[in-house]
């Protein structure tokens, strides 16, 4: 569960970063919609401990976030 936090407080904090900046991309707009899906997605890879595939799919997870933040700011 704490994952969840962590990973929606840094999504958020895209979002906030996005929207401020003005950035509002489709690049960012599909990166959130990667970051929707791997969090659905990690919730039954958890759950059935599907090994590795749940640390990928939390790596996407991140991975878009960041994208979304860098995009942001370039």
């Amino acid at each position: 569960m704490n994952n969840h936090f962590e990973a929606l407080i840094l999504f958020t904090l895209a979002v906030v970063v996005v929207t401020l900046l003005e950035q509002s991309t489709p690049f960012t707009t599909a990166c959130a919609w990667v970051y929707l899906v791997a969090r659905v997605l990690y919730v039954p890879a958890y759950a059935f401990g599907w090994v590795p595939w749940r640390s990928v799919i939390w790596i996407v997870g991140l991975a878009a976030t960041a994208l979304m933040i860098l995009a942001a700011l370039v």
